[in-house]
């Protein structure tokens, strides 16, 4: 792996150990300090001790370190070419982020090298200026907590102005789209960003306060015959989902998923797309709207 969240910052309290270090004496309680703030509280039974105890020669016995230079983490080449590669997917422009130094590096892989299926072909307009600019300014009011006024185009093609507040931007990977979860006095709701045609950020105070609904939270039960890969997939496409996985026998899996109400069209949608290999054991609703939509499928020949 070229990065790693949980491991990388085991390098991270290490820096920053030996950067106190070079300041001068340090206490037993202070080292502890800094591992349990950079990486995790028990993490400081294994850096502690490797470093205390020459295991790692970056310490010596009196406290001290042979290091002249304050530690640093340059980047490799294999790193600033994935870093690279992030920079050629046309949604990375959307959160205005600037990687200096990689003009002359070679991206590790080009989107050309992925073939992705189950999407739809009509996702958002990344490309966009004025996709991008109001993408930029609904995720600033998201962060400042700051109400907004919205343009959007309903599905009968007329403009419409709301007043809210953005709670979260959601990211289909089926729909290829970006959600706004918008909040006002009487209810929750998600905003395609590409409906989407005008926004502006409205003065704090300008409207209450409101916290989003209670949502009415699911169980889903599937069980899931391991045939092509079906689990693995499973897993992959309700990635995001909290869920849990029981394994019956060699071939079967039962998959138990929280979802929301909200939620339950895309849900089924994906469920259908696994075919005979899924069986929806529960919500009764949700298998009776599978059942539904098969027997409308058959009634058509498909």
């Amino acid at each position: 792996m070229i990065f790693h969240e949980i491991y990388s910052v085991y390098y991270q309290a290490v820096a920053k150990i030996l950067e106190r270090v070079q300041q001068g004496q340090v206490s037993h309680e202070e080292l502890v300090q800094i591992v349990s703030q950079t990486a995790f509280a028990e993490s400081a039974m294994t850096i502690l001790p490797s470093l205390q105890k020459g295991q790692w020669q970056l310490l010596t016995p009196d406290g001290k370190t042979p290091l002249t230079h304050r530690p640093t983490m340059p980047l490799t080449l294999l790193q600033k070419q994935w870093l690279k590669a992030l920079t050629l997917d046309p949604r990375f422009r959307l959160f205005d982020i600037e990687l200096p130094d990689l003009e002359d590096i070679a991206p590790l892989f080009t989107p050309s090298d992925f073939v992705v299926y189950d999407r739809y072909g009509d996702g958002d307009p990344y490309e966009d200026e004025g996709y991008i600019a109001r993408f930029r300014l609904i995720l600033r009011a998201i962060r400042e907590k700051r109400p907004l006024r919205l343009q959007i185009r309903n599905r009968r093609g007329s403009l419409v102005w709301v007043r809210g507040y953005g709670q979260r931007l959601e990211y289909s990977q089926k729909d290829d789209k970006f959600r706004l979860l918008l909040t006002d006095r009487r209810n929750d709701s998600m905003i395609n960003l590409a409906r989407i045609t005008d926004c502006s950020l409205l003065p704090v105070g300008a409207l209450p306060a409101h916290r989003m609904h209670k949502k009415e939270a699911l169980e889903l039960t599937l069980r899931i015959r391991n045939e092509r890969n079906t689990l693995e997939r499973c897993l992959l496409h309700f990635a995001h989902f909290k869920k849990r996985v029981e394994r019956i026998d060699k071939l079967h899996y039962t998959l138990y998923l929280s979802y929301d109400r909200e939620d339950e069209t895309e849900v089924l949608i994906r469920i259908l797309s696994f075919g005979p290999f899924v069986e929806v054991l529960g919500p009764a609703t949700l298998r009776e709207q599978i059942i539904a939509r098969l027997k409308t499928q058959k009634s058509c020949g498909l």
